[in-house]
């Protein structure tokens, strides 16, 4: 068995492990990341592509922001449609200037092994068997192999940013574990198109046939999204179809409606949200997805994690300069202030944007006179603009 020894051990080369080495290595702090993955897997899977402004920043400090700033599409605003006409909520006029950027995660995740590469310390993908040990002791063990060989990772903390089917928050007994989750009732139908984005910010509608989406990952490239079935058969779903269902929930009555392309990929995302508490245990933190699950209506679920790593970069620099252990001490429950508060933004968004079956259409009318109120009203709308923007990290 091969020995390491190791400051910080990471399990999962995703947004979160990757941010939290790279932070980790501006302040000094030797780390080891795995993930079970390939590359090719971690980087190419198209998933999140809005950064809160805090994100932007952090990225910007932190010396990967070159190609987010040649690359990345800034929105000061976003559409909300309903009733077949589209209304701008103009976010940056309503929190003083604050915006989102579109840039994908695989772009993020590219900039982010870029920099550790150049580093020069360790990341490993494809590796087997992980597990994690003696959470509870001031050396922590990470066990895994590679090449077939095995490996042992002595650490002073663990990383836990291996998602939400990872294997770190399994290791926590579940005597000292609450978990809270709540699964929707309807699913995301994505896809990528080859197709020059016709609107310059994105477009939440709310149909009587259920919610749309249109976003974009390029001047080149648009992501769309229908609501369906939690468990919808792609089978049923030829581009046919799936441009037609488009262009009826979307397009409005200012004749409006996203360009039809070549799609490139297509898949369905399930929707729930999913709490654990607390986040840390022993020596053993989680960060991203494997400490917590958000649907991606309110596109948290990326800024979130990168967050979570900020925030624990910072502590694991105050202990290693001082010995100071107040902030790791305070990392679970400033975490779960910031998980709480974008949940609740997040459920609000699809509860407020999504069809679900009624038959006396009670909650369909209830889901319009809330936008309503919401497009005519400037505190309604800057409520709206200051969760989707992200407050500053903390």
């Amino acid at each position: 068995m091969r020995q390491i020894r190791t400051q910080v051990g990471i399990v999962g080369a995703g947004p979160a492990g990757l941010m939290l080495g790279h932070l980790l290595h501006l302040h000094g702090i030797d780390s080891f990341i795995i993930e079970d993955r390939s590359e090719d897997h971690v980087v190419e899977r198209v998933r999140a592509g809005v950064l809160e402004q805090a994100t932007v920043d952090l990225m910007r400090e932190a010396g990967i922001g070159d190609r987010l700033a040649r690359q990345g599409l800034r929105h000061d605003g976003i559409f909300l449609a309903f009733r077949g006409d589209r209304h701008r909520i103009p976010m940056a006029d309503l929190t003083g200037g604050r915006s989102i950027t579109i840039y994908g995660q695989n772009e993020v995740l590219r900039d982010l092994i870029g920099a550790r590469v150049a580093s020069g310390r360790p990341l490993l993908f494809e590796v087997a068997d992980v597990s994690i040990h003696e959470l509870d002791t001031p050396r922590p063990r990470i066990r895994f192999r590679k090449d077939e060989a095995l490996h042992e990772v002595t650490c002073d903390f663990v990383a836990g940013c291996d998602g939400s089917q990872g294997i770190c928050r399994l290791a926590i007994p579940a005597t000292h574990l609450r978990v809270f989750e709540h699964v929707y009732p309807f699913g995301w139908l994505g896809i990528l198109a080859d197709a020059a984005p016709t609107s310059d910010e994105l477009v939440y509608s709310l149909h009587d046939r259920g919610f749309a989406l249109f976003s974009m990952r390029s001047p080149t490239v648009t992501r769309l999204y229908l609501q369906c079935a939690p468990d919808e058969d792609l089978g049923l779903w030829p581009d046919e179809r799936v441009w037609s269902e488009l262009i009826v929930r979307l397009a409005t009555s200012d004749g409006w409606a996203p360009d039809v392309g070549s799609v490139s990929q297509k898949g369905v995302t399930r929707m729930r949200s999913l709490v654990v508490e607390p986040m840390r245990y022993g020596r053993l933190f989680l960060a991203g997805d494997a400490a917590h699950v958000v649907p991606p209506t309110g596109a948290k679920g990326l800024n979130l994690a990168v967050a979570d790593v900020w925030r624990l970069a910072g502590g694991l620099e105050a202990f290693y300069a001082s010995g100071n252990e107040s902030k790791l001490r305070e990392y679970s429950e400033r975490g779960l202030q910031r998980t709480w508060r974008a949940q609740r933004f997040s459920w609000w968004m699809t509860s407020t944007l999504h069809r679900t079956p009624d038959p006396s259409g009670f909650e369909y009318r209830r889901q319009l006179a809330e936008l309503d109120y919401l497009v005519g009203s400037r505190a309604a709308m800057t409520s709206l603009a200051e969760n989707y923007v992200g407050v500053p990290l903390a």
